[in-house]
């Protein structure tokens, strides 16, 4: 199959960007001809002073990669257009130029941006889902997107604009969500249920170590570090540990000089702030971690990271709330707490260190959990039906 991905990448690299990556080498390795169509985040730094007017101007409408974008469809000619993101660089202006070439779209939904500006309906500590109830003008009154009015201003006219000219339910043929919580959600805001499929995010090459695998005594967090991840709740947790159990923290984000001084002040010497590492890093050290800790407090989509831990056959303790609670089930691949409550997030920690070999056992159960839903062998047969199903919706 002849199949066009396109993706804007972030400026600090995450899931997203190692999704496209990862079903891009499975496309190419099962045989297809794939065109690669990328833009960066980085391309906003060029924009200044007047210039950004123009960036806002993009945001919804970009003239230079829709014309790009027709160029590439006219001479590459391929069957099927898998877009993962398009904001900022890229804009929505692409989805009607592959409706114009009679193109079917399909939309991997990595977030919940084509409802909350913000991307994560999380806003000031809580859950918010304002926008699809009452209007996106409270995102606005919110300031939901970087923390400004007049940027969120600029993504919910996006959003209208794209509405009205009902981009999301005629231009994109169908969409991918990544489980069935957050399809629900996607649904339940007005997205077509029968263009709405699931199909979760799968991990390659394979990272196990097997006989060799050697934990060691600590547990694990790894994400970005920002106020809906709750890394603060982790840290609280610490403080009531009854062990001493040794954390190691592995990322990056606008919240690290604040843990850092929340990690000294709590006198919290067990507990290892180590920044941002590459993935074969995160990887090695998942493998000697007892535990991987999980304590978001937004819906999440579908948590690479959880999968990256069954992958090396690690439980995960992690919120009981959204899409978490949906990968990780409670007393067999690892344990759910509270979401918020770092006395609860202690006892289960404390557990959990002190029943070695029932970890060990959740562990194996992880790991044929990967086995069984979250290989690439398992995900390019579901990939393969969507892009048929959607072939088969656009005739």
């Amino acid at each position: 199959m002849n199949i066009a991905l396109v993706h804007n990448e972030y400026q600090q690299r995450g899931g997203e960007d190692v999704v496209f990556d990862q079903e891009l080498h499975l496309l190419e390795r099962s045989g297809h001809d794939v065109m690669a169509y990328r833009r960066s985040n980085w391309e906003v730094e060029s924009y200044w002073g007047a210039g950004k007017l123009g960036l806002a101007c993009r945001l919804t409408w970009a003239r230079d990669t829709r014309r790009e974008f027709a160029h590439l469809l006219l001479e590459r000619k391929p069957q099927l257009v898998h877009i993962h993101n398009t904001f900022v660089m890229i804009s929505p202006s692409i989805y009607s130029v592959c409706r114009e070439a009679g193109i079917p779209v399909v939309q991997t939904l990595h977030n919940y941006r084509l409802f909350c500006p913000g991307g994560t309906f999380f806003r000031q500590g809580h859950i918010c889902e304002e926008c699809p109830e009452h209007g996106l003008l409270r995102s606005v009154l919110h300031g939901c997107y970087r923390n400004s009015r007049t940027a969120t201003a600029g993504v919910a006219t996006m959003l209208a604009v794209h509405r009205r000219l009902h981009t999301w339910t005629e231009d994109v043929t169908c969409y991918i969500a990544l489980t069935e919580f957050s399809r629900s959600k996607f649904v339940q805001a007005g997205l077509p249920a029968d263009k709405v499929f699931v199909k979760a995010n799968f991990v390659h090459p394979d990272p196990y170590l097997g006989k060799n695998r050697d934990p060691k005594d600590y547990v694990l967090f790894v994400g970005r570090l920002s106020p809906e991840k709750r890394v603060s709740t982790l840290i609280e947790a610490c403080t009531l540990l009854r062990n001493r159990i040794p954390l190691v923290i592995i990322g990056g984000g606008p919240e690290r000089q604040e843990l850092a001084q929340y990690i000294a002040r709590s006198g919290l010497t067990n507990v290892h702030l180590q920044g941002p590492l590459p993935r074969e890093q995160v990887l090695a050290a998942i493998n000697k971690a007892r535990l991987l800790l999980f304590p978001s407090e937004w819906y999440e989509n579908f948590p690479v990271t959880i999968a990256e831990a069954f992958a090396c056959g690690v439980p995960v303790i992690c919120s009981r709330l959204g899409a978490m609670q949906e990968i990780v089930e409670d007393g067999r691949t690892g344990l759910h707490f509270v979401p918020g409550n770092a006395a609860d997030l202690a006892e289960k920690l404390d557990w959990a260190w002190e029943h070695a070999a029932r970890l060990r056992v959740m562990g194996k159960e992880a790991r044929q959990e990967y086995e069984t839903k979250y290989t690439a062998a398992k995900n390019y047969p579901i990939l393969m039906d969507i892009y048929q199903r959607a072939m088969r919706m656009a005739a």
